[in-house]
């Protein structure tokens, strides 16, 4: 179920945030047989951020800039790697996941030495976790959403321990900014704002879930086709051919693939490249990051 609600959500998402000009641009979409990981799905994309960019790093960075990101999809396992920026070479976002039906109680699933060194263990709640608050949406709050179709939610404390089904997202995060002087606050904020990426994309997964719940794999390619080209011609890449609901099922027959969910950088900075600033969490969530490696769990119902 989650398979079909990941790539309904970041392709709903990834059309929402998207405007003339700014969006994510899609360069590639194709099949790839890996020889370990069977067949599965790269996609190259453009993420274009210009003017959502928070005003001190407008002030470092061209006009117009992309960060280009390569993944392949074996679900259940995805690597989002090579996200690099198009004018800063040496910035570069590598991405692990893996997905397990449990709460997240599987320790080194990734049985890597990466994650031996310096590190930090990072539990999200898609619930109770604070979220910035121009992201906030009451509806999409899942403390208080209900499912029609499948009856879950509204989440109360302690959900993750005695709700089924349930199933755990497992992501290991590196972020690489080699530049002197920047290198160690410029991550620490890279890794803050993919903690709150993944924190939304979740909690938009969950409450969509009647709009997704029921679809198949072929349906759900289908949307994720047709919204691919519609946000290209959103963003001001293709001419006008087709345009997207809200909610409902489509209906053109080509397929595409799933990346991770793009959504625009925080626009939270007390000053030039500072380190983020410190957000108050309830007790059993950790403090801010302030390690460049960092191994994200989201919980997922």
């Amino acid at each position: 179920q989650y398979r079909v609600g990941q790539l309904y959500t970041i392709s709903k998402h990834s059309h929402q945030e998207s405007e003339k000009g700014e969006g994510v641009e899609v360069v590639k979409n194709e099949p790839h047989e890996d020889p370990v990981h069977g067949p599965g799905q790269f996609t190259e994309k453009r993420v274009h951020l210009s003017s959502k960019l928070p005003s001190w790093a407008r002030a470092v960075t061209p006009r117009i800039f992309y960060i280009t990101e390569k993944a392949w999809n074996y679900y259940p396992y995805t690597i989002t790697g090579e996200s690099r920026c198009s004018f800063l070479p040496k910035f570069s976002i590598y991405i692990e996941t893996k997905y397990e039906d449990n709460c997240g109680d599987s320790e080194n699933i990734f049985h890597s030495d990466k994650i031996l060194g310096d590190h930090e263990v990072s539990f999200l709640d898609i619930a109770f976790d604070e979220i910035p608050e121009r992201y906030y949406r009451s509806l999409e709050d899942p403390r208080f959403f209900s499912s029609a179709k499948t009856g879950r939610g509204p989440l109360q404390e302690g959900w993750r321990q005695h709700t089924k089904p349930i199933m755990c997202s497992y992501k290991l995060v590196s972020v690489k900014f080699e530049v002197w002087g920047l290198q160690t606050r410029v991550e620490q904020f890279v890794h803050k704002v993919i903690r709150d990426i993944l924190l939304i994309g979740h909690r938009q997964a969950f409450a969509w879930v009647d709009e997704w719940c029921g679809m198949t794999m072929e349906e759900v390619r289908r949307y994720e086709q047709e919204t691919q080209e519609a946000t290209n011609e959103l963003i001001g890449l293709v001419a006008p051919a087709i345009s997207v609901s809200e909610v409902g099922q489509p209906t053109a027959t080509h397929s595409a693939p799933a990346s991770a969910p793009s959504t625009p950088l925080s626009d939270e900075a007390p000053e030039f490249l500072a380190p983020p600033k410190t957000r108050p969490r309830k007790k059993s969530a950790p403090e801010t990051l302030t390690l460049p490696t960092l191994q994200e769990r989201a919980g997922a119902k």
